[in-house]
């Protein structure tokens, strides 16, 4: 955990957005991040895992690292995570103990699959011992948040009470959902306003296609995604779809504006965090954050609350795509894949801009709010969402095909969705009305990753 005191001080509104645009490089240096959470569990009984003891979470990070040689990082005196090799990514807990990989950038889709390959060999060869398996779900499907031992972190300590202020289903958010994302670059700001804008329009067509959690609390919870509903009902002043990105003149500053406005969670000093939940940073920016009255905030604190907004689409020194539910290893890659096909081909990026680019604010957001329970059979323009996935994932093969890598395959579980014509948990519930007979304990073989 690093404070912020050997960070400069914010000096004037360029040091706030120069944090964002400093992020802009060459094609020649983009590079895609895949970031992916695993709800973890115990076999014979089902049960869920917790930090302490000589087969918690804890003795599972000290296996990878002795496996690995990566290094602990801590909060207070509790090995919280593993910062890898690389100059970026390693191994983070969520608050509920899932377990999240924040892969290295990489120069190709096969680069992260390589990454994540050794990753899940990690996992099982320590896991297996300390019977810790791995499931690759949206939500977990059968313990409420009380039933989830709680990991010692303390930034979660102070996000928990908060959202009980600010929603219904934050909770929910933190302690039983799962995600997978997919990190890229922009060359300069209107590179990153036309990729912002298209990811934006189509991320509820990918959490549609990525539907991956039809359960909770032991039975089916009427969505194909609960995990996108969990995020209707978080915390709205940091979530959603951002209609002011589409608006003229949409910018870096612009998005620094709306982050001023986002309330806070937290400021770290001398590696502990301070409680501002729900306090202004513009109120830091002029001294008067009352919980540190007179100082004012360093770069590293802006950085730092950059982070805790959670848009579909989030904003730093890269793109986070933030719409999928987390699934096996082939949706694992399929969504990096999905999006550099997207966007990392000029063409097919002004064709998926053409795609969106005519549709109403009001037609994105009745298609975000209506993908967690009909996903890809949302209704949309006389069609459906489907026919709109269809066109994205057709797009997104060209723009794969461009480079001549071949990682047009990482695409195929996508193609088989919409073969189909049923999300992954569709297919789950299925099973469920079929050959499991209501008994959710299968999907805990079945799902395991």
């Amino acid at each position: 955990m690093a404070g912020a005191e050997s960070s400069p001080l914010i000096q004037s509104r360029a040091d706030l957005i120069e944090a964002m645009s400093r992020g802009g490089k060459p094609k020649s240096e983009w590079r895609v991040g895949t970031e992916h959470e695993k709800h973890v569990y115990r076999k014979r009984p089902l049960r869920p895992v917790p930090y302490e003891g000589e087969s918690g979470i804890h003795a599972l990070l000290e296996g990878i690292r002795a496996r690995t040689g990566w290094t602990y990082f801590y909060d207070r005196e509790n090995p919280i995570g593993l910062r890898n090799l690389e100059p970026v990514g390693g191994i983070s807990l969520e608050p509920g103990g899932q377990f999240e990989l924040s892969g290295s950038p990489q120069a190709t889709i096969h680069g992260a699959a390589a990454e994540l390959d050794a990753h899940l060999a990690d996992c099982h060869t320590v896991g297996e011992a300390l019977n810790i398996h791995f499931l690759g779900l949206g939500t977990t499907p059968l313990w409420a948040v009380r039933d989830i031992p709680k990991m010692p972190k303390s930034r979660y300590g102070i996000m928990t009470p908060y959202m009980g202020k600010v929603g219904t289903l934050g909770t929910s958010m933190m302690y039983r959902s799962c995600t997978v994302q997919a990190n890229l670059d922009f060359s300069d700001e209107a590179d990153m306003v036309e990729k912002m804008r298209v990811s934006l329009a189509l991320q509820p067509i990918v959490t549609a296609l990525f539907a991956n959690s039809p359960f909770i609390d032991g039975k089916p919870s009427g969505d194909l995604t609960f995990r996108s509903r969990i995020w209707l009902d978080t915390d709205r002043a940091r979530t959603g779809m951002l209609p002011f990105v589409f608006e003229d003149g949409f910018g870096f500053e612009r998005y620094a504006d709306h982050a001023l406005d986002v309330p806070m969670y937290f400021v770290i000093r001398n590696k502990q965090y301070v409680n501002v939940a729900g306090e202004s940073f513009r109120a830091f920016l002029d001294g008067k954050l009352p919980q540190l009255p007179g100082e004012k905030p360093t770069i590293k604190d802006w950085e730092d609350h950059l982070s805790t907004l959670f848009p579909e689409v989030r904003l730093k020194q890269f793109l986070e795509m933030r719409g999928a539910d987390m699934g096996d290893r082939a949706h694992v890659l399929a969504l990096p894949a999905l999006w550099v096909g997207l966007l990392y081909d000029a063409g097919t990026l002004d064709a998926a801009w053409d795609m969106v680019k005519d549709w109403t604010d009001e037609e994105r957001q009745a298609l975000r709010d209506a993908v967690p329970k009909t996903a890809i059979h949302t209704p949309f323009r006389g069609g459906t969402g489907a026919d709109v996935a269809r066109r994205m994932v057709v797009l997104a093969r060209q723009g794969l095909a461009a480079s001549g890598l071949g990682e047009e395959q990482y695409l195929a579980p996508l193609e088989e969705t919409l073969r189909l014509g049923k999300t992954p948990a569709e297919r789950w519930l299925d099973k469920y009305n079929g050959e499991w007979r209501g008994d959710l304990s299968h999907i805990f073989e079945e799902a395991e990753i």
